[in-house]
């Protein structure tokens, strides 16, 4: 039974492990459902970005108070979590601080002594943000989509640490020949006072309690990540680094549009010709998306990247101006579809059933679509370089071109175009007049 803990200990660590795994192979399937494009060029600028806004949080500051409690939390949560591998190896071999004797006295003393430094920073971070979300009334977390779990997500994200945190300085406190050796327990050893009169027994277990749920919670809080829209302390690395690197504005042709052009200018085609015999019949390609399974495998990622913060709604001026439109709804929407599109693959041994449900419509309305200005504001305020916008214009693109469902005005100005050439209703002859000398 001497080695019992430490079986405990490896089936936990490995069941905690295997979990997480699995449900990044079901994050990976479900990103690959999207269309593919190639985010492979300028890998050095790539490179640059990711380290500069991911590593750097460069885009985070940019809202000081915010952006400054961020980054204590994230190096803070980061660091601290260095000492997950000392834990890891102290729960499997059955040792105590392993690492105290390898790297020495003073060397040890500092890193545990900057970890709890961390962890009061940390704690009071995570006090300030629970105060934002919860009582100062920031309009961008009132929104209609920042109910339920959404709202509750943010907050449980916040409670985890606190207990991490909590539990971490517990532990240090605890350890009774930690705190006689009196290096590294720079905060812990204020904590000490407040367990006088326990007896060494009972110390010991608190600590040896403290030690189990900290390293749990950890493994619990691992596995999190994939409900909650935290996956962007994971996510945020490739999706800057696979943002699209072109200017804001620029717009891509859809090759689906393209091959129709060709086809109609080569005079010798037969846009009416039957597939060959034996070869193999294709369906065209759609204009746009209504789906996920229309958009790109970068959007997909976006999807699942988004921090639900509202930077980008925020910023948004048909948001501001109150239309319906909100940037982080549509992000959150296509995640939540392209989640329910990946539990229909797992319900149905791997292969989608048509469940009569589309991202269009039944998630995002054409009304939120067509409030959009393209102005590019949630791209720029994004902290993860997460882009709404591309979904918005294919979204677009497929009432247009497949259901022929723009406004009134778009189609009047398509019409103007078609017959006189300009957007104006004069004839065409007429069209440059404006360029003439007076």
């Amino acid at each position: 039974m001497e080695y019992l803990p430490n079986i405990i200990f490896a089936l936990a660590l490995f069941a905690g492990i295997g979990f997480f795994v699995n449900n990044i192979k079901k994050l990976s399937r479900n990103i690959k459902l999207g269309k593919d494009v190639d985010r492979n060029d300028n890998k050095s600028e790539r490179f640059k970005n990711m380290a500069k806004i991911a590593l750097g949080q460069s885009k985070m500051v940019k809202r000081p108070l915010s952006g400054f409690l961020h980054i204590i939390v994230y190096v803070g949560f980061i660091i601290i979590n260095i000492e997950v591998l000392e834990i890891v190896l102290d729960g499997l071999l059955g040792t105590h601080r392993l690492f105290q004797p390898i790297l020495g006295e003073a060397f040890y003393g500092f890193l545990i002594g900057t970890f709890e430094i961390l962890a009061v920073l940390v704690l009071l971070a995570v006090i300030v943000f629970w105060l934002r979300r919860n009582v100062s009334n920031i309009k961008r977390f009132l929104s209609a989509e920042m109910k339920g779990w959404a709202k509750n997500d943010g907050n449980y994200i916040l409670y985890f640490e606190v207990v991490l945190m909590t539990l971490f300085l517990t532990m240090n406190a605890t350890d009774t020949s930690f705190q006689e050796a009196g290096v590294g327990n720079v905060l812990s050893q204020y904590l000490v006072p407040l367990f006088d009169g326990f007896s060494a027994e009972t110390i010991h277990t608190i600590e040896r309690t403290a030690w189990w749920i900290h390293i749990l919670g950890i493994l619990v809080f691992l596995n999190y990540l994939y409900y909650s829209k935290h996956l962007h302390i994971l996510l945020a690395f490739p999706n800057t680094y696979f943002a699209n690197l072109k200017p804001k504005g620029q717009f891509n042709n859809l090759a689906s549009v393209t091959n129709e052009v060709k086809l109609m200018m080569d005079p010798d085609a037969d846009p009416y010709a039957m597939p060959e015999e034996g070869a193999e019949e294709t369906t065209p390609d759609k204009f746009g998306a209504s789906d996920v399974t229309d958009l790109n495998w970068v959007q997909l990622l976006n999807a699942y990247t988004c921090t639900e913060c509202g930077r980008c709604t925020s910023s948004c001026p048909a948001n501001l101006t109150g239309k319906k439109l909100s940037p982080r709804k549509i992000m959150m929407d296509t995640r939540d579809r392209l989640e329910e599109v990946g539990r229909n693959i797992d319900a149905n041994k791997g292969e989608f059933k048509d469940d009569g449900k589309q991202l269009l419509n039944d998630y995002i309305t054409p009304e939120e679509l067509w409030a959009c200005t393209s102005c590019n504001a949630c791209v720029e305020e994004c902290p993860v370089n997460i882009d709404p916008l591309s979904i918005i214009m294919d979204m677009r693109r497929y009432l247009v071109m497949e259901e022929s469902a723009a406004p009134q005005e778009l189609n009047m100005m398509m019409t103007n175009v078609e017959n006189n050439g300009a957007m104006w209703q004069y004839s065409q002859q007429d069209r440059l007049n404006w360029a003439k000398e007076d």
